[in-house]
């Protein structure tokens, strides 16, 4: 098997995008969860820029699957592995408030250095590794918002995670 050296450990390659899913931290700064979480709490979901800049959004069991593969190749080049249905910003929020059932109005804020477009070429991961990701946003998004719902009140007020102490195994 052929390997990349990476400080002398052999590695593959994997280049990760937008990963989402049960047990993600609420308030760790990515899109997913903010406008989850503020949807809970009652808040306005927040949109920095105008909305029109896209993300893909690939649910973490694609996502491990994608690496297993690549783990099981005799592939050593770079690979991307994500999905690469890309949504704007304003779509997926409003895909939020219609999942959440929230009356929150969508709010916009200034920030000059939000990227424009976030959505990762799988090519290389479709035809060398036969990965493609599985599970569609919609599917993903309920299952990803049922844990969110599931978790006390109290963490959906911290503000800040910096351990995983009080998340289930």
């Amino acid at each position: 098997m052929a390997y990349h050296t990476y400080h002398g450990v052999d590695t593959r390659i994997v280049r990760i995008f937008n990963t989402y899913g049960p047990r993600m931290r609420l308030n760790d700064g990515r899109v997913l969860p903010a406008f989850i979480g503020q949807a809970l709490r009652g808040e306005d979901l927040t949109i920095f820029g105008d909305g029109s800049q896209t993300r893909s959004f690939c649910y973490v069991d694609d996502l491990v699957d994608g690496i297993f593969k690549l783990s099981q190749s005799n592939h050593h080049q770079p690979v991307n592995i994500g999905n690469p249905d890309e949504i704007t910003i304003k779509q997926f929020a409003e895909e939020i408030v219609k999942l959440t059932g929230t009356s929150q109005k969508i709010i916009y804020k200034d920030f000059e250095r939000e990227a424009k477009k976030r959505r990762p070429d799988i090519t290389k991961a479709t035809e060398i590794l036969k990965w493609a990701p599985k599970v569609n946003r919609a599917e993903g998004l309920k299952i990803t918002y049922d844990y969110f719902r599931s978790l006390p009140e109290e963490e959906l007020y911290k503000k800040d995670h910096k351990t995983f102490e009080n998340y289930s195994k």
